[in-house]
């Protein structure tokens, strides 16, 4: 029985070591983290203890200080020399503004993707959009969110402007707490299929315009969903 335990913590251990090797432990931190506090589980004002975190995720306190930084970067965690870190106050009204500034960036990529794209950028994207129907179907939040970060990967892509690229991608990083979190209201993975139809419909017939429209009204609705977990923190 001792030697069965033994080998059990061991393989834990390796197990660890390897999440921490493959660098995912950080990433799998700040998607948690950033969950609890889009979702209201931890409130702003709130310390993150390096020590407890650490015995929460199994893991030594490097990580979670790559992850703290991370997070900081997102503006969703704020630190003082010589503090514990806080979580921060998302206001409503500030993440207003940055969905705001996202729509813009979201329309000129679309834009310029239904001028732009390849026809076999513009076949893969018609083809993932349609398998993405599978998800919906199935309600498979995880990787119907998965789906919804490359599909709009493609969208910048698509564009071939690196700088722009560079710019919606920051925008995004800062933003993909809030944007994963939609997924949770009912009915919302339909909604989202079908706003992704409209985008690629008008970038298949190469309608800059269209295009552009959809994408922006695609980000103002995700914003207004994604407020609903900006009013919850703040109450």
């Amino acid at each position: 029985m001792q030697h069965a335990t033994k080998q059990n913590r061991s393989l834990k251990q390796v197990r660890r070591r390897e999440i921490i090797r493959a660098g995912t432990t950080v990433e799998q931190m700040v998607r948690a983290i950033a969950d609890m506090i889009v979702t209201g589980q931890m409130l702003p004002g709130e310390k993150l203890d390096e020590i407890s975190l650490a015995a929460r995720f199994e893991v030594s306190r490097t990580p979670v200080r790559e992850a703290l930084r991370e997070l900081g970067a997102m503006g969703l965690v704020e630190r003082e020399p010589n503090r514990s870190a806080l979580v921060t106050n998302v206001t409503e009204t500030y993440l207003h503004s940055m969905f705001e500034a996202m729509a813009e960036l979201e329309a000129i990529c679309a834009r310029l993707a239904a001028e732009r794209m390849t026809v076999e950028e513009r076949r893969m994207l018609e083809i993932e959009h349609h398998a993405s129907a599978r998800l919906v179907h199935l309600g498979a939040e995880e990787d119907y969110a998965a789906h919804n970060t490359q599909f709009h990967t493609r969208l910048y892509r698509g564009a071939h402007n690196e700088h722009i690229y560079e710019l919606v991608t920051q925008s995004r990083a800062r933003l993909a707490p809030f944007r994963r979190a939609q997924f949770r209201l009912p009915g919302r993975l339909a909604k989202s299929y079908d706003e992704h139809d409209v985008i690629v419909t008008a970038i298949m017939r190469a309608d800059g315009a269209g295009a552009a429209q959809a994408a922006y009204s695609h980000v103002e609705i995700v914003s207004d969903v994604s407020a609903v977990f900006a009013k919850a923190s703040e109450s």
